[in-house]
């Protein structure tokens, strides 16, 4: 099973990205639906992430909204933690 985990970082960023697309807060919840449901589903087009973001994903919300996270697998759990870190424009995040 996977749950997600809302860094401090990501809560920052998505609440100014909200203020500023007010219209995309579904968007961004059916977003993070399809992430719990298959992280690999097609349409979110998640990839890793090269450079000074080694070790975290991305995958797209719309054209120019990417979502930045990272797979934990806390010992002894049986629960797979999705950790939201942030979320933005592509040059925002990347």
């Amino acid at each position: 099973m996977k749950v997600l985990s809302w860094s401090p970082s990501f809560r920052r960023a998505y609440q100014k990205y909200i203020q500023r697309h007010p219209n995309e807060s579904e968007r961004i919840e059916q977003t993070l639906l399809k992430l719990v449901e298959d992280p690999f589903m097609q349409s979110l087009d998640t990839h890793k992430l090269k450079g000074v973001l080694t070790g975290l994903w991305a995958c797209s919300v719309a054209y120019d909204c990417r979502i930045v996270f990272q797979f934990l697998s806390p010992p002894g759990s049986d629960e797979d933690i999705i950790l939201l870190v942030d979320i933005g424009s592509h040059d925002e995040v990347y």
